[in-house]
């Protein structure tokens, strides 16, 4: 396990690697020029020199990623003389519109993306494993097709239709819930969730509907295998059966799904946070997006990219824990 650990660690390494350099490249080479845009419209050219040289972009394009790669773990000095500016460990740069540290911002907005993320993976779980087991365990009734059509239904809806649906009818027309504004966890953990609950709703039914189809077609699979019918010859309770073997089987292709998902979502879900203005990372990298904010959106993609491995990482090692059969 040590062994396959750390083979894993360092294809994480690697992987993480390749996604910088290739994020890097894209938006080192587009044709804006971050330099000219600081030193706006009357610019002569000696004071354009003085900024490129100031943000490292005057610097060959491999110098420049092996400077910004090396900074990332042992910090780095960005410009030089009076005007030189030093970057702790992890430095992921400045930000070009308020020359904020990138990884502070990251840090500042994660606490929003993460609340997001999680209380809507614990709704859409819940939501999407009962209605594909129930549906599973009814297969061909009118239970099993009501939940599926309800499903498939669910998951046509976009999120910001969704989004807009919810705000009308919860905030709007009933008053039921106030407008999302985030409120920390530790300072009222009922505000937190009564003012997350409508980004987690939009959320859930999108994912819950496709969580609802993939365990179906897994409890379906797994309820028919020989060992089932094993464990009901001996007289197991049919809770036990369905729990214990059935379902845990079955979850090895929702857990695939949902670390990418989770992994994904905790990067900031740009469409939600901006509908419920919410201050997430997603709304940081779509800011960023729109204004050419390139070391920012250099560090939201490598966030969202580690977010992901290390999740895939993970689930690979819940296998073994799900299905033992996996140790093999």
């Amino acid at each position: 396990m040590i062994l396959y650990l750390g083979r894993r660690l360092l294809g994480v390494a690697g992987v993480l690697l390749a996604i910088a350099a290739v994020t890097f490249t894209i938006f080192y080479v587009l044709p804006s020029d971050p330099a000219a845009a600081a030193c706006g419209k009357a610019c002569s050219d000696e004071r354009l020199d003085a900024i490129r040289a100031h943000m490292g972009l005057d610097a060959p394009l491999w110098r420049q990623f092996a400077d910004f790669v090396t900074g990332i773990f042992t910090g780095r000095t960005m410009g030089t003389g009076q005007y030189a500016l030093r970057c702790d460990f992890p430095c992921l740069g400045y930000s070009y519109e308020n020359s904020e540290n990138v990884w502070d911002l990251l840090v500042d907005r994660l606490p929003v993306s993460a609340s997001l993320a999680v209380g809507a993976a614990v709704l859409w779980l819940v939501l999407g494993l009962s209605a594909g087991v129930t549906a599973a365990l009814r297969k061909d009734t009118v239970t099993d097709r009501v939940l599926m059509v309800g499903a498939v239904a669910a998951a046509s809806l976009p999120v910001y239709f969704t989004s807009v649906l919810l705000i009308y009818g919860l905030i709007r027309l009933t008053g039921l819930l106030p407008y999302p504004q985030y409120v920390a966890f530790t300072s009222d953990p009922l505000s937190w969730a009564s003012n997350l609950l409508l980004p987690w709703l939009a959320l859930a039914v999108l994912y819950a509907a496709m969580y609802a189809r993939q365990s179906r077609g897994a409890m379906i699979e797994s309820m028919a295998e020989p060992y089932i019918r094993t464990a009901r010859a001996k007289g197991l309770p049919r809770r036990t059966v369905v729990v214990k073997h059935g379902l845990r089987a079955g979850m090895t292709p929702v857990l695939t799904i949902f670390g990418m998902d989770l992994g994904g979502l905790l990067a900031g879900a740009v469409i939600t946070e901006s509908l419920f203005g919410l201050p997430g990372v997603g709304r940081l990298f779509y800011g960023a997006l729109t204004s050419g904010d390139q070391p920012v959106i250099l560090g939201v993609t490598l966030l969202a990219a580690t977010f992901i491995v290390v999740a895939n990482l993970a689930v690979d090692l819940l296998y073994a824990v799900v299905d033992p059969r996996v140790r093999y």
